[in-house]
């Protein structure tokens, strides 16, 4: 059997998948052990899994709570290149100390995948997000650009990955830095770092643009998900629309845009339940309009498998969550992939995207769109249909298994 290294950033959207998967392989008789900064780390050991510290225990390179406007894409590109920097300088030496027999390295954690070939490794990268996999006709992952395969959209995309380079230069040096004192030729982007061997992806091929250049390694899985044992009281409604909102567990302070979501769903006599990740304060929860159920965490899937509409801003997996359950969207695309995401699901006629600064009339015409238009609810059951196929968590273990045979 062998002993896994797993390397993710230090969010729960990166890091709940990767427990998954490594809940599976460790039923499957290998070791795993993850390397986490601080707060990471506490997410692993909570759920009993091993961990092993980096940055001196701190959290050095942690994104920020937004990522909106110029401020915060530097701030978050210079947090992306100093958790690169603590990577390579110590992840070597706990990867031989611990005796990491492979690497499973997060698609948008770059310097883990160079540690590994550094080392000489086997290596599985893992899309924890949408995957970032360069293709002329793809938009690059951080705009909410339509797909467009025109001679214009192949120039605008051009346009858009010369910018997102240049911006992402404080990273590619880091990179380049240590591929040269390593020996090893760099590599020019961020997905030129994934595995020969497999990449694992936890979309399914209908919520992606169209792909024509995936390498031969390239799979979707599906979500990666251990099965379902939460549970939820779900709330009386006498026949009324149950709506699931989320923000996801950075966003979750934003209040008005909560209101505005209150007061669109009691408008439309809908049940509304919703999540703030423990960033509301009691004010400002007691102030929400209408009757909500408001918790500051809530099993989400529970939640999911009896709802009729989510309300998110595009967040990853609570869009895969979603999905699973063939709940359509509306969707507020706040920062960092968030409009991709949205671009993606509306082209799959699963949402109605809206602005996060529409006016709460203007989120009850998207929300009543989005739940009397039977097309939503059609095409989000098929995408469940092709997630129930892809095969999951159990899947990618399976893929892991062959990939480091």
């Amino acid at each position: 059997m062998a002993h896994f290294a797993i390397i993710a950033p230090p969010l729960a959207g990166h890091i709940n998948p990767m427990l998954a998967l490594a809940r599976v392989l460790v039923e499957r008789g290998h070791r795993v052990t993850f390397l986490q900064q601080s707060h990471g780390a506490a997410l692993v050991r909570a759920a009993a899994m091993d961990v092993t510290l980096i940055g001196g225990g701190r959290d050095q390179g942690t994104h920020p709570t937004t990522g909106r406007g110029p401020v915060d894409t530097a701030r978050t590109i210079r947090s992306v290149a100093k958790r690169a920097q603590t990577i390579c300088t110590e992840a070597p030496d706990i990867l031989r100390a611990i005796g990491a027999d492979a690497a499973i390295v997060d698609q948008l954690e770059p310097a883990g995948a160079l540690v590994a070939r550094s080392l000489g490794l086997p290596l599985v990268t893992v899309a924890n997000a949408l995957p970032i996999n360069r293709e002329p006709a793809i938009p690059p992952p951080y705009v909410g650009w339509r797909y467009d395969p025109t001679p214009f959209g192949l120039w605008r995309n051009r346009g858009g990955y010369r910018i997102a380079d240049w911006l992402m230069r404080p990273v590619t040096k880091v990179l380049s830095c240590h591929a040269a004192r390593w020996g090893i030729h760099p590599r020019q982007h961020f997905e030129d770092y994934g595995s020969d061997l497999a990449q694992i992806s936890q979309a399914v091929a209908s919520i992606d643009f169209p792909r024509r250049r995936l390498p031969d390694s390239f799979q979707y899985t599906g979500p990666l998900r251990l099965p379902d044992d939460g549970e939820f009281a779900i709330p009386a409604g006498s026949g009324q629309p149950l709506i699931f909102a989320s923000l996801g567990t950075l966003q979750g302070a934003r209040a008005r845009l909560f209101a505005k979501i209150a007061r669109a769903c009691d408008a439309l006599g809908a049940k509304l339940v919703l999540a703030h990740g423990g960033l509301l304060s009691p004010s400002e929860t007691a102030a929400l309009p209408g009757n909500p159920v408001v918790e500051p965490f809530v099993p989400q899937r529970a939640v999911l498998r009896h709802a009729d509409l989510a309300i998110t801003h595009a967040g990853f997996n609570t869009v895969l969550d979603a999905l699973s359950f063939g709940v359509p969207m509306v969707t507020l695309p706040l920062a960092f992939e968030q409009p991709a995401t949205a671009a993606r699901l509306d082209r799959a006629g699963v949402t109605r995207v809206l602005s996060p600064n529409a006016s709460w009339r203007q989120l009850a015409c998207g929300i009543s769109a989005a739940l009397n238009e039977r097309e939503y609810r059609n095409r989000a059951s098929v995408i469940q249909a092709e997630i129930n196929a892809a095969g999951g968590v159990q899947k990618a273990a399976d893929i892991i298994h062959f990939a480091i045979s």
